[in-house]
């Protein structure tokens, strides 16, 4: 005799068992919010160590601001609209040799 199919169609489980299996949800549950709030941590320490590094040099962040445009005209659409004032390009013009 080979069996190749089971099927279970009604099945009444014990309170206990349904409270237990609620709680191991819950547990899991939880644990993914914790791997999700620890996630944002790391992602909120990233960003303050590249702001640390982006204002100690200030020519940094106008480049990086450049290259922000750069990677947005590369998708379909190229037509920008920003403001681009002489005063933020004087970091670059006044930088001293070193």
């Amino acid at each position: 005799m080979k069996v190749t199919n089971v099927e279970i169609k009604d099945i009444d489980l014990d309170e206990t068992m349904i409270r237990a299996m609620a709680a191991g949800r819950s547990r899991a549950r939880q644990t993914r919010q914790g791997d999700h709030a620890e996630g944002e941590k790391q992602a909120a320490q990233t960003l303050a160590e590249a702001a640390k590094l982006l204002s100690s040099e200030p020519a940094s962040l106008q480049l990086r601001y450049l290259q922000t445009l750069a990677d947005i005209s590369s998708e379909k659409s190229s037509t920008i609209g920003s403001r681009c004032p002489s005063i933020s390009s004087r970091p670059l013009l006044q930088r001293e040799p070193r």
